[in-house]
């Protein structure tokens, strides 16, 4: 009888690269943490902050796509109202007037412009990040050492963008991370950078045993 030779990791990979490939392939290359569900429970911004940063990621997207009409593939990303944007525009004008489409979207704190002048992303080039995306979720699924739900995962072009609210320590940890894997061309980090008792804060408090036991109480 022949055994599989599957291992966790490689099992999570195909899953996701699965379940990522039944979207339309002009999907954003993005994995992180999801509005919704456990997810939100761990996600170090507020839920209305999440909120908010969905409809910021909306409305910087429609400001870019009146000013540059059908010129180009931009990507818009939000977290803690920083905007990261990924893709491709035909000229350095191109370039510059969706930065300032971005920045003038309501409640954007900032913008980092990594939009690159060029031809648009071939679908070849977009399958080889959501494989990068994958072993790079996988990857921090299985670091014991970081919190994999603290990062948003961007790829464009074989880049990963990571961003967050962490520590210096989880910064250059999961960069460290990173930059190992197959495929990965560079890794940028996007992060907001907070203390470690600012991050203490954050985490959830462990229930006392006070709590728990008159929890139980009938």
């Amino acid at each position: 009888m022949t055994r599989s030779t599957f291992t966790p990791t490689v099992l999570r990979w195909t899953a996701a690269l699965a379940a990522a490939l039944s979207l339309s392939a002009c999907a954003p290359l993005v994995l992180g943490t999801a509005v919704g569900g456990a997810f939100v429970a761990t996600d170090r911004r507020t839920s209305g902050m999440q909120l908010e940063d969905q409809g910021i990621k909306l409305k910087a997207a429609n400001r870019i796509r009146d000013a540059l009409k059908d010129r180009g593939h931009v990507n818009v990303h939000a977290y803690n109202r920083m905007v990261l944007l990924t893709g491709e525009v035909p000229t350095e004008d191109d370039r510059a007037a969706a930065a300032v489409a971005a920045g003038q979207t309501e409640n954007v704190s900032g913008v980092v412009n990594e939009l690159m002048v060029g031809l648009n992303s071939t679908i070849s080039s977009r399958s080889s990040d959501l494989l990068v995306a994958t072993k790079v979720r996988a990857t921090l699924v299985d670091a014991r050492d970081v919190m994999s739900n603290a990062f948003d995962v961007v790829v464009e072009r074989g880049d990963v963008y990571l961003m967050g609210m962490v520590t210096e320590r989880e910064a250059n940890r999961v960069a460290e991370l990173v930059s190992t894997i197959s495929g990965v061309r560079r890794v940028v980090k996007v992060f907001q950078i907070i203390s470690e008792d600012e991050l203490a804060r954050k985490l959830p408090r462990p229930a006392s045993p006070a709590a728990s036991e008159s929890s139980t109480q009938p």
